[in-house]
């Protein structure tokens, strides 16, 4: 059968490849040791808290050698693989962690690592590591090394792992962005909703002085769904598929607080347990996870495990996105408890600090709500370049794209 590779790319195996490192540490008691350990899914290093070499007791441990692949044993099938740098020099590794170098100039290991995180190379990592879940499949470094890998040239894997290299790059500045941004969030929800024992925020928008005053939820939403409402499918809303959303939903980090990863049809709304909530409306979960909130832009629909406020009373101005900002210091103290939950009438007794001023209300909404989006866009945008990259690897280490060296 013809090779799905170019004829120059040649096939070895990774012992072919790689040799073993290992550097005992003659552990001092008094001494301190700073350990290593290995992220999942190709995420790399961390460092551990230094501790005494009495701490460490008998277990085997080893220097760190700079510029080797190294992989944990125990999770090697869940990508835990990386590449070590002269950051780690100095640190220790216990016998979980196997470190290789390179010989006879066939492999860069900065593509191997990229390689393992494809289809082929994870396909690898798990043949190796045979067993049921978790902590029973353990990586054969034998059968490991003997896995088959068909490379380019060295100097192409070189240029290919420059080229995703700058990829990551690029997709961790946007990461560094959205995280900033959130931070900033969080730092006006801090100054412009008022903390414990204070009348007013710190800081407001420029014409607004009187006092805020205290409010019952159940005197600002006019419409909760939740406990069980039954769908029915003649809701003047819904059109084609709709969003089911799980409470392990918002914890996603996405578009406001929820990415939909599920949708169900208009036929499959018979479930007495499915509520239906139409668009710009607050999810805020009452079991699994109770007090976890999201204001959602999209109509969607759900489970009991769920309350949703959707209207309000005679307020225009008083968005429900006004409502969500100021719910979200409220319900945080409950946030993931799971034992009690909570009822319809323990969100609606809720009491929040509300701008008397409507127009207050309406530009505290809108300003972060415009917020959001922005974070919401970025998170797209970061979305895509992660899409981007994965196709790009695709490409590079099957040689379907071909680069220059």
């Amino acid at each position: 059968m013809k090779s799905p590779f170019p004829q120059d790319w040649k096939e070895y195996t990774i012992g072919d490849c790689l040799r073993r490192v290992e550097h005992p540490v003659e552990v001092d008691s008094d001494a301190l040791y700073t350990q290593i350990g290995i992220r999942s899914h190709g995420k790399g290093l961390f460092y551990k808290e230094p501790v005494t070499g009495e701490l460490l007791g008998s277990k085997a441990v080893y220097w760190v050698e700079p510029n080797c692949f190294i992989l944990n044993i125990v999770f090697a099938w869940e990508q835990a693989i990386g590449k070590t740098t002269q950051a780690e020099i100095g640190m220790i590794g216990s016998h979980r962690f196997p470190m290789y170098k390179p010989v006879n100039n066939l492999i860069d290991i900065d593509y191997l690592v990229y390689y393992l995180l494809t289809k082929r190379g994870t396909d690898i990592l798990e043949a190796a590591s045979p067993g049921g879940a978790g902590r029973n499949r353990t990586l054969g470094q034998d059968r490991f090394m003997k896995s088959r890998i068909v490379l380019p040239p060295l100097d192409e894997q070189q240029k290919i792992a420059e080229i995703l290299a700058t990829q990551d790059k690029t997709i961790e500045l946007q990461g560094r962005k959205i995280e900033e941004l959130k931070r900033f969030k969080k730092g006006c929800l801090e100054k412009m909703f008022p903390r414990k024992g204070q009348k007013v925020p710190e800081k407001r928008f420029p014409g607004f002085t009187d006092d805020w005053e205290q409010r019952k939820v159940s005197t600002i939403a006019s419409d909760t769904r939740g406990g069980g409402t039954p769908a029915t499918s003649n809701e003047t809303y819904w059109s084609g598929n709709i969003p089911w959303i799980q409470s392990s939903d918002l914890s996603e980090g996405k578009l406001f607080g929820v990415e939909p990863r599920k949708y169900i049809s208009r036929d499959g709304l018979n479930n007495s347990a499915t509520q239906l909530v139409p668009e710009n409306s607050i999810a805020v979960v009452t079991r699994v996870g109770v007090g976890k909130l999201a204001f959602m832009p999209f109509s969607y629909t759900t489970s009991q495990d769920f309350l949703s406020l959707c209207k309000l009373q005679t307020e225009p101005h008083f968005t429900v996105y006004a409502l969500y900002q100021m719910l979200q210091g409220e319900l945080q103290a409950v946030q993931g408890t799971s034992i009690k939950g909570m009822t319809k009438d323990d969100l609606l007794s809720k009491s929040i600090f509300a701008p008397k001023d409507e127009v207050e209300q309406q530009q505290l909404g809108s300003y972060f709500r415009n917020l959001d989006t922005l974070i919401t866009l970025h998170q797209r945008k970061l979305e895509e370049m992660k899409r981007q990259k994965k196709a790009l690897m695709q490409l590079l280490l099957t040689g379907i794209v071909r680069v220059k060296a």
